[in-house]
Protein backbone atom coordinates (compact mmCIF):
# COMPACT_ATOMS: atom_id res chain seq x y z
CA UNK A 1 0.00 0.00 0.00
CA UNK A 2 1.42 3.28 -1.43
CA UNK A 3 0.49 6.43 0.42
CA UNK A 4 2.32 9.73 -1.81
CA UNK A 5 4.60 6.83 -3.27
CA UNK A 6 5.95 6.10 0.08
CA UNK A 7 5.49 2.03 0.98
CA UNK A 8 3.11 2.69 3.92
CA UNK A 9 2.29 -1.22 4.03
CA UNK A 10 3.06 -4.64 2.76
CA UNK A 11 1.23 -7.96 2.63
CA UNK A 12 2.42 -11.31 1.46
CA UNK A 13 0.23 -13.17 -0.04
CA UNK A 14 0.49 -17.27 -0.64
CA UNK A 15 -1.41 -18.41 -3.90
CA UNK A 16 -1.94 -21.50 -5.68
CA UNK A 17 -3.64 -22.89 -9.04
CA UNK A 18 -4.86 -26.59 -9.90
CA UNK A 19 -6.24 -28.14 -12.91
CA UNK A 20 -8.70 -30.83 -12.36
CA UNK A 21 -7.39 -31.43 -8.85
CA UNK A 22 -3.58 -31.52 -9.83
CA UNK A 23 -1.64 -28.54 -8.52
CA UNK A 24 0.13 -26.22 -11.60
CA UNK A 25 1.11 -23.26 -9.68
CA UNK A 26 2.44 -21.76 -7.02
CA UNK A 27 3.72 -18.97 -4.96
CA UNK A 28 4.46 -18.98 -1.20
CA UNK A 29 3.45 -21.72 0.76
CA UNK A 30 0.87 -23.66 -0.58
CA UNK A 31 0.66 -26.18 2.45
CA UNK A 32 0.05 -23.02 4.67
CA UNK A 33 -2.76 -24.04 6.98
CA UNK A 34 -6.04 -21.69 7.14
CA UNK A 35 -9.49 -21.99 8.55
CA UNK A 36 -12.66 -21.71 5.22
CA UNK A 37 -14.10 -19.63 7.59
CA UNK A 38 -16.95 -17.88 4.69
CA UNK A 39 -14.95 -19.44 1.45
CA UNK A 40 -16.60 -22.62 2.88
CA UNK A 41 -20.22 -21.49 2.25
CA UNK A 42 -20.67 -23.18 -1.32
CA UNK A 43 -20.27 -26.10 0.25
CA UNK A 44 -22.25 -25.78 3.01
CA UNK A 45 -24.95 -24.75 1.07
CA UNK A 46 -24.56 -27.95 -1.15
CA UNK A 47 -25.58 -29.75 2.10
CA UNK A 48 -28.54 -27.58 2.50
CA UNK A 49 -29.68 -28.47 -1.02
CA UNK A 50 -28.68 -32.24 -0.43
CA UNK A 51 -31.17 -31.66 2.47
CA UNK A 52 -33.71 -31.65 0.23
CA UNK A 53 -34.66 -28.13 1.83
CA UNK A 54 -34.36 -26.04 -0.94
CA UNK A 55 -36.37 -28.19 -3.28
CA UNK A 56 -39.26 -28.09 -0.40
CA UNK A 57 -39.35 -24.70 0.32
CA UNK A 58 -39.14 -23.70 -3.47
CA UNK A 59 -35.59 -21.67 -3.25
CA UNK A 60 -35.17 -19.58 -6.40
CA UNK A 61 -31.37 -18.94 -7.43
CA UNK A 62 -31.59 -15.90 -5.72
CA UNK A 63 -32.38 -17.87 -2.40
CA UNK A 64 -29.03 -19.72 -3.47
CA UNK A 65 -27.28 -17.34 -4.07
CA UNK A 66 -27.50 -15.53 -0.97
CA UNK A 67 -27.46 -19.23 1.25
CA UNK A 68 -24.12 -18.99 -0.44
CA UNK A 69 -23.10 -15.38 0.82
CA UNK A 70 -21.67 -12.87 2.60
CA UNK A 71 -23.41 -10.46 2.09
CA UNK A 72 -23.17 -6.43 2.47
CA UNK A 73 -27.43 -6.43 4.43
CA UNK A 74 -28.18 -3.95 1.27
CA UNK A 75 -32.43 -4.33 1.00
CA UNK A 76 -32.98 -6.90 -1.42
CA UNK A 77 -30.50 -9.21 0.76
CA UNK A 78 -32.01 -8.28 3.86
CA UNK A 79 -35.35 -8.71 2.02
CA UNK A 80 -34.66 -12.66 0.35
CA UNK A 81 -33.44 -13.72 3.80
CA UNK A 82 -36.60 -12.65 5.58
CA UNK A 83 -38.78 -14.03 3.15
CA UNK A 84 -36.99 -17.29 3.51
CA UNK A 85 -37.65 -17.36 7.30
CA UNK A 86 -41.54 -16.54 6.09
CA UNK A 87 -41.74 -19.50 4.26
CA UNK A 88 -40.31 -21.65 6.96
CA UNK A 89 -43.08 -19.87 9.64
CA UNK A 90 -40.21 -18.28 11.34
CA UNK A 91 -39.18 -15.03 12.31
CA UNK A 92 -36.12 -13.12 12.60
CA UNK A 93 -35.01 -14.42 16.40
CA UNK A 94 -34.80 -17.86 14.88
CA UNK A 95 -31.58 -16.70 12.97
CA UNK A 96 -28.12 -17.13 16.14
CA UNK A 97 -25.96 -15.46 13.82
CA UNK A 98 -25.82 -12.34 16.03
CA UNK A 99 -26.58 -9.25 15.07
CA UNK A 100 -24.40 -7.12 12.63
CA UNK A 101 -24.45 -3.27 10.98
CA UNK A 102 -24.83 -3.86 7.20
CA UNK A 103 -21.33 -4.15 5.69
CA UNK A 104 -22.17 -1.47 3.07
CA UNK A 105 -22.00 1.89 3.93
CA UNK A 106 -24.94 3.27 2.35
CA UNK A 107 -27.21 0.81 4.39
CA UNK A 108 -25.73 1.04 7.20
CA UNK A 109 -26.44 4.87 7.23
CA UNK A 110 -29.57 4.40 6.07
CA UNK A 111 -30.45 1.95 9.07
CA UNK A 112 -29.03 4.49 11.72
CA UNK A 113 -30.94 7.55 9.84
CA UNK A 114 -33.79 5.42 10.53
CA UNK A 115 -33.11 5.21 14.26
CA UNK A 116 -32.85 1.01 14.04
CA UNK A 117 -30.39 -0.95 15.43
CA UNK A 118 -28.70 -3.87 13.88
CA UNK A 119 -30.52 -7.22 13.48
CA UNK A 120 -29.37 -10.52 12.57
CA UNK A 121 -31.16 -10.92 9.70
CA UNK A 122 -28.70 -7.74 8.67
CA UNK A 123 -25.58 -9.66 9.32
CA UNK A 124 -23.18 -11.22 6.44
CA UNK A 125 -24.20 -14.48 7.18
CA UNK A 126 -27.58 -14.71 7.61
CA UNK A 127 -28.78 -15.98 3.89
CA UNK A 128 -26.65 -18.71 5.14
CA UNK A 129 -28.05 -18.95 8.84
CA UNK A 130 -31.62 -18.96 6.77
CA UNK A 131 -30.75 -21.89 4.77
CA UNK A 132 -29.65 -23.92 7.89
CA UNK A 133 -32.63 -23.33 9.31
CA UNK A 134 -34.72 -24.88 6.07
CA UNK A 135 -32.74 -27.73 6.09
CA UNK A 136 -33.52 -28.14 9.78
CA UNK A 137 -37.20 -27.74 8.69
CA UNK A 138 -36.83 -30.34 6.07
CA UNK A 139 -35.22 -33.25 7.57
CA UNK A 140 -37.01 -32.70 11.52
CA UNK A 141 -34.10 -31.79 13.02
CA UNK A 142 -34.33 -29.58 16.10
CA UNK A 143 -33.69 -26.08 14.88
CA UNK A 144 -31.53 -25.14 17.80
CA UNK A 145 -28.82 -25.46 18.53
CA UNK A 146 -28.16 -26.24 14.59
CA UNK A 147 -24.62 -24.24 15.57
CA UNK A 148 -23.89 -27.14 17.19
CA UNK A 149 -20.86 -29.29 16.04
CA UNK A 150 -23.25 -32.62 17.10
CA UNK A 151 -26.14 -31.34 15.12
CA UNK A 152 -26.78 -33.45 12.54
CA UNK A 153 -26.27 -31.09 9.87
CA UNK A 154 -23.29 -29.80 11.00
CA UNK A 155 -22.67 -33.37 11.04
CA UNK A 156 -23.46 -33.58 7.25
CA UNK A 157 -21.45 -30.69 6.35
CA UNK A 158 -17.98 -32.18 8.01
CA UNK A 159 -19.10 -35.11 5.54
CA UNK A 160 -19.12 -33.39 2.75
CA UNK A 161 -16.10 -31.37 3.41
CA UNK A 162 -14.55 -34.56 4.85
CA UNK A 163 -12.61 -32.44 7.91
CA UNK A 164 -13.29 -32.33 11.59
CA UNK A 165 -14.75 -28.76 13.15
CA UNK A 166 -11.60 -27.58 14.41
CA UNK A 167 -12.74 -23.56 15.44
CA UNK A 168 -16.46 -21.84 15.43
CA UNK A 169 -16.65 -18.76 13.03
CA UNK A 170 -17.55 -15.55 13.21
CA UNK A 171 -20.86 -16.44 12.94
CA UNK A 172 -20.60 -19.20 15.75
CA UNK A 173 -21.11 -21.57 13.26
CA UNK A 174 -18.29 -24.73 13.11
CA UNK A 175 -15.37 -23.82 10.83
CA UNK A 176 -12.65 -26.05 9.21
CA UNK A 177 -8.90 -26.03 8.42
CA UNK A 178 -7.25 -27.12 5.56
CA UNK A 179 -4.33 -26.50 3.41
CA UNK A 180 -4.92 -23.51 0.97
CA UNK A 181 -4.42 -26.09 -2.38
CA UNK A 182 -7.15 -28.53 -0.59
CA UNK A 183 -9.31 -25.37 -0.32
CA UNK A 184 -8.15 -24.81 -4.01
CA UNK A 185 -9.59 -28.41 -4.87
CA UNK A 186 -12.41 -28.02 -2.96
CA UNK A 187 -14.04 -25.24 -4.39
CA UNK A 188 -13.95 -26.82 -7.97
CA UNK A 189 -16.07 -29.65 -6.56
CA UNK A 190 -19.51 -26.87 -6.27
CA UNK A 191 -22.34 -28.36 -7.43
CA UNK A 192 -23.58 -27.22 -11.03
CA UNK A 193 -26.99 -25.77 -9.48
CA UNK A 194 -24.87 -23.48 -7.01
CA UNK A 195 -22.35 -22.54 -9.44
CA UNK A 196 -25.41 -21.67 -11.43
CA UNK A 197 -27.13 -19.51 -8.73
CA UNK A 198 -23.85 -17.45 -7.82
CA UNK A 199 -22.99 -16.84 -11.55
CA UNK A 200 -26.74 -15.56 -12.43
CA UNK A 201 -26.70 -13.59 -9.16
CA UNK A 202 -23.26 -12.15 -8.25
CA UNK A 203 -23.98 -9.34 -6.73
CA UNK A 204 -25.68 -11.31 -3.75
CA UNK A 205 -22.56 -13.01 -3.05
CA UNK A 206 -20.98 -9.87 -1.27
CA UNK A 207 -22.86 -6.73 -2.98
CA UNK A 208 -21.94 -3.58 -3.90
CA UNK A 209 -19.41 -2.78 -1.85
CA UNK A 210 -15.60 -3.21 -2.56
CA UNK A 211 -16.83 -7.26 -2.44
CA UNK A 212 -13.66 -8.83 -4.59
CA UNK A 213 -15.91 -12.16 -5.17
CA UNK A 214 -18.46 -10.11 -6.71
CA UNK A 215 -16.49 -8.20 -8.62
CA UNK A 216 -14.32 -11.53 -10.26
CA UNK A 217 -18.09 -13.24 -11.16
CA UNK A 218 -18.63 -9.91 -13.01
CA UNK A 219 -15.75 -9.35 -14.64
CA UNK A 220 -14.72 -12.73 -16.05
CA UNK A 221 -16.87 -15.74 -17.31
CA UNK A 222 -17.01 -19.07 -15.80
CA UNK A 223 -15.81 -17.86 -12.45
CA UNK A 224 -17.31 -18.57 -9.24
CA UNK A 225 -15.84 -16.90 -5.89
CA UNK A 226 -16.14 -17.14 -2.49
CA UNK A 227 -13.93 -14.83 -0.28
CA UNK A 228 -13.21 -15.45 3.64
CA UNK A 229 -12.73 -13.62 6.69
CA UNK A 230 -8.74 -13.15 7.36
CA UNK A 231 -7.68 -12.78 3.64
CA UNK A 232 -8.77 -15.92 2.33
CA UNK A 233 -9.86 -16.13 -1.14
CA UNK A 234 -10.86 -18.78 -3.26
CA UNK A 235 -12.31 -19.31 -6.95
CA UNK A 236 -13.29 -22.31 -9.44
CA UNK A 237 -13.79 -22.17 -12.90
CA UNK A 238 -16.00 -24.13 -14.90
CA UNK A 239 -12.95 -26.02 -16.55
CA UNK A 240 -11.89 -27.44 -13.59
CA UNK A 241 -8.71 -24.40 -12.60
CA UNK A 242 -9.36 -23.78 -8.36
CA UNK A 243 -7.42 -21.21 -6.90
CA UNK A 244 -6.43 -19.91 -3.56
CA UNK A 245 -5.34 -17.12 -1.69
CA UNK A 246 -4.31 -16.30 1.62
CA UNK A 247 -2.58 -12.63 2.61
CA UNK A 248 -0.56 -13.91 5.86
CA UNK A 249 -1.35 -11.07 7.52
CA UNK A 250 -5.02 -11.35 7.19
CA UNK A 251 -5.72 -8.18 5.40
CA UNK A 252 -8.40 -8.49 3.04
CA UNK A 253 -7.28 -5.85 0.73
CA UNK A 254 -4.42 -7.12 -0.55
CA UNK A 255 -6.11 -10.02 -2.67
CA UNK A 256 -7.84 -7.58 -5.65
CA UNK A 257 -3.94 -7.06 -6.78
CA UNK A 258 -2.68 -10.77 -6.04
CA UNK A 259 -5.69 -11.83 -8.40
CA UNK A 260 -4.34 -9.21 -10.83
CA UNK A 261 -1.05 -11.20 -10.90
CA UNK A 262 -2.15 -14.68 -10.81
CA UNK A 263 -5.51 -14.35 -13.12
CA UNK A 264 -4.68 -11.21 -15.10
CA UNK A 265 -7.58 -9.72 -14.17
CA UNK A 266 -6.03 -6.10 -14.42
CA UNK A 267 -9.24 -4.27 -13.45
CA UNK A 268 -8.47 -5.24 -9.75
CA UNK A 269 -4.89 -4.63 -9.78
CA UNK A 270 -4.96 -1.13 -7.90
CA UNK A 271 -7.36 -0.76 -5.59
CA UNK A 272 -7.74 3.35 -4.30
CA UNK A 273 -6.92 3.97 -1.20
CA UNK A 274 -9.26 7.50 0.17
CA UNK A 275 -9.62 9.61 3.41
CA UNK A 276 -12.52 9.99 5.48
CA UNK A 277 -13.06 13.06 2.93
CA UNK A 278 -13.57 10.69 0.05
CA UNK A 279 -10.07 11.83 -1.56
CA UNK A 280 -7.98 9.31 -3.03
CA UNK A 281 -4.35 9.44 -1.15
CA UNK A 282 -3.23 6.38 -2.17
CA UNK A 283 -3.20 2.68 -3.64
CA UNK A 284 -3.21 -0.68 -2.74
CA UNK A 285 -0.68 -2.38 -5.85
CA UNK A 286 1.30 -5.17 -6.26
CA UNK A 287 5.19 -4.65 -5.31
CA UNK A 288 7.19 -2.89 -7.18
Amino acid sequence: MRRNGVAEATHLVHAVAVQDGRRVAEAGDTGLVTLFRSSAKPFQTMAIVASGATDRFGFSAEDIALTASSHSGEPEHVAIVQDILGRLGLGEAALRCGAQPPLAGAAARALAAAGEAPRPVHHNCSGKHAGMLAACRANGWPLHPYRDPAHPLQQRIAQLLGGDHVAVDGCGVPTFSTTLAGAAVLLTRTPQRIRDAMRARPELVGGERDATDTDLMRLRDGWIAKGGAEGLFCAAHSDGRGIALRAEDGAFRAIGPALAFVLGVEELAETPLKNSLGEVVGAITLAQ
